[in-house]
């Protein structure tokens, strides 16, 4: 590994167990465990566990140049946005709406991590400066 990408490593919260599992695996859990709730709390629980991952996921990328954060912190949030838009009836996905939202962000954010890293690597940029 290279200097600059053991020193990017260092930084990268979504590279150390702990700080992914508390940063993004603790609202995957609300998520999950919100699935058989009905809105409002369904949509609360999503749109914040979303917002939450996309924050952390853009603060990672510009704290650390990770890749895959560039597209799923935004993603994340867009997907916030269609959550509210379907819980509250502004856009209605159908009665299976909550089952296809879930696979779409299951699916997106997986294949986002995944692809984004095969076609570009880990880090696509020199790490940001150490005070941020």
């Amino acid at each position: 590994m290279e200097a600059g990408s053991a020193k990017q490593s260092n930084r990268d919260w979504a590279a150390k167990p702990l700080t992914f599992m508390l940063y993004w695996g603790l609202p995957i859990v609300a998520m999950l465990a919100a699935i058989f709730t009905l809105h409002p709390a369904k949509t609360l629980i999503w749109t914040a566990a979303l917002l939450w991952m996309g924050c952390l996921c853009i603060l990672n990328a510009l704290r650390c140049g990770r890749v895959h954060c560039f597209f799923t912190g935004p993603f994340f949030i867009v997907m916030s946005i269609v959550v509210v838009m379907h819980g509250y009836e502004i856009v209605w996905l159908g009665a299976e709406g909550w089952k296809w939202l879930g696979l779409s962000i299951g699916l997106g954010g997986g294949g986002l991590w995944c692809l984004t890293e095969k076609i570009i690597g880990r880090y696509g940029r020199p790490s940001a400066p150490a005070n941020m």
